[in-house]
């Protein structure tokens, strides 16, 4: 599978727009695996801002197990702190 990572990355390089990628995105996943990248999107900026776990799972709902492995991407990956 992650022989096609490369694709994926290309196609999601060509969008433009919001609206390409909201039409996009809203094709290739289901509501469910797109309300949790917005979450997880979501609750890596508020770790960034210095909001508490507790803050940030009620204000998203998030489980405490996915914002652990958020913030240890914060503390150890680039992508966050790159783009968030």
């Amino acid at each position: 599978v992650k022989k096609y990572y490369s694709e994926l990355y290309k196609v999601i390089l060509s969008l433009q727009t919001e609206k390409d990628c909201q039409e996009f995105f809203t094709d290739l996943l289901t509501n469910k695996e797109l309300d949790s990248l917005a979450q997880r999107v979501t609750a890596g900026k508020l770790l960034k801002k210095g909001e508490t776990y507790e803050q940030i799972i009620s204000k998203t709902d998030i489980s405490s197990a996915t914002l652990s492995r958020i913030s240890r991407s914060l503390k150890y990956g680039t992508g966050y702190k790159k783009f968030l």
